[in-house]
């Protein structure tokens, strides 16, 4: 298992800026390229540029702020983190969107499902985003030859888990974890610990195979 080769985290500071500060997307091209050289990476980059920046350029907000880093237990010292980049608020309606940036979406239905109940539980524990809609924005492609599109998903129409059904798939989605962590230990990859405690990245692997 190979760690990623680089992350998405430049886009993340597209939105901020398409929306917060009403970046040009020509300003946004010119400073990915001046800071990425990588050629791959800079055009993984800027196919999402134009989708991400079209969207968030034409929102009229109220305001936009930082969110804090949520966690949810699925025991033996295990968290998943949930933070978003942003929230931001129109006519007394706070929008709380979640970035899909892979070019292929590899969650699938039930994978889904369970991401958006953990987070419904998580934003149910803050009375500030208890009534947040959250909304999941995908760039993704129907095929790895096609072009990216922006697929917006309102996450109040997918179906949720009863308390049951979660903990049985997080009971397999911690046995992926250790699997994955016990392969990375054996090519010599250190895990992202915090003292006796280990915070999971569901974007970083299939967790829920078996």
């Amino acid at each position: 298992m190979n760690p990623p080769s680089f992350n998405y985290n430049a886009l993340n500071d597209v939105a901020r800026d398409s929306l917060l500060f009403k970046v040009s997307e020509e300003q946004i091209v010119k400073g990915i390229r001046e800071k990425e050289k990588r050629k791959r990476v800079q055009k993984i980059l800027l196919e999402v540029v134009p989708l991400l920046h079209g969207y968030f350029s034409n929102i009229q907000y109220d305001f936009v702020n930082d969110v804090t880093p949520s966690f949810y237990p699925i025991g033996r010292d295990l968290r998943i983190p949930f933070k978003s980049v942003f929230i931001y608020g129109i006519g007394g309606q706070i929008y709380l969107p979640w970035f899909m940036f892979w070019k292929q979406n590899p969650l699938d239905e039930k994978q889904l499902s369970l991401f958006v109940t953990l987070v419904r539980e998580m934003l149910r524990q803050d009375p500030e985003l208890d009534t947040a809609k959250f909304e999941i924005l995908d760039f993704s492609a129907n095929n790895s030859n096609g072009c990216r599109q922006l697929k917006v998903i309102d996450t109040a129409d997918i179906q949720t888990f009863n308390s049951n059904e979660t903990n049985e798939m997080l009971a397999i989605f911690a046995e992926g974890f250790e699997r994955a962590e016990d392969r990375l230990k054996e090519v010599d990859i250190p895990s992202k610990r915090k003292g006796d405690e280990i915070i999971v990245d569901i974007g970083q692997y299939r967790l829920w195979d078996k």
